[in-house]
């Protein structure tokens, strides 16, 4: 089980550096049921990570792992096929990274958060954990490598918990900070919203490459050993 999560913890912190949804949970704070809607946005990314993860734990199945407790095959094809997904999308986002002198641009919903209904909010929380492609390949790796180490299913399911409170720090900590700091929050969340979105898609793109990178290795690495 440590080699597992040795596995997934660099993926993991990869899903908790996401600049799109720390700004969403940003601005979800600061509505005028912030507390509540920042809650129900973490509820919507957890169940997100963890429905993903455990439909591929399904999918693995049980083993697959060689007697020396290698992984299958197959998780280094997949690992190979998200990497180079992921390297893809960090060059897209790197082209079309905006000027220095530019203002940062934001998706067109985020303008109407504030109007989201609780079960919008934990929909939202939802889809940029579970339908982001960064954080769903991430995941899907993850929950690749958990379920092809020929792990018991209670450690299995134990690996993808730890995966999932690791992918989660990112949007906690500005959760914490609300409940927190009191009177400050506001002025702290605002800089910290700001810094985000000026350089949200070069972030991107350099996590992209990384992580996709990382995906590749790895990939290479059970496909010809």
């Amino acid at each position: 089980m440590g080699k597992v999560l040795g596995d997934v913890l660099g993926l993991a912190a990869g899903v908790a550096i996401s600049p799109l949804p720390i700004i969403a949970i940003i601005l979800v704070l600061v509505t005028p049921r912030g507390r509540l809607n920042g809650l129900l946005f973490t509820v919507g990314w957890v169940v997100g990570l963890s429905v993903l993860g455990a439909v591929m734990l399904v999918i693995g199945g049980p083993g697959g792992a060689s007697a020396q407790h290698h992984p299958a095959t197959w998780v280094g094809g997949l690992k190979l096929g998200l990497g180079l997904l992921l390297v893809l999308f960090g060059a897209r986002q790197w082209h079309r990274r905006p000027a220095p002198t530019s203002e940062a641009q934001l998706p067109r919903w985020m303008a109407a958060i504030d109007r989201f209904t609780p079960v919008k909010i934990f929909g939202l929380g939802l889809a940029l954990s579970a339908a982001n492609v960064k954080n769903a390949s991430l995941t899907i790796a993850a929950a690749a490598s958990i379920s092809s180490a020929g792990l018991p299913a209670g450690e299995q399911i134990a690996s993808l918990a730890v995966f999932v409170v690791i992918g989660t720090l990112g949007l906690l900590t500005p959760l914490a900070v609300l409940l927190f700091t009191g009177e400050r929050a506001t002025a702290v969340l605002s800089g910290w919203k700001d810094w985000t979105a000026r350089h949200n898609v070069a972030v991107m793109a350099v996590l992209f490459f990384v992580l996709g990178a990382k995906l590749l290795g790895d990939g290479i690495g059970i496909l010809v050993s």
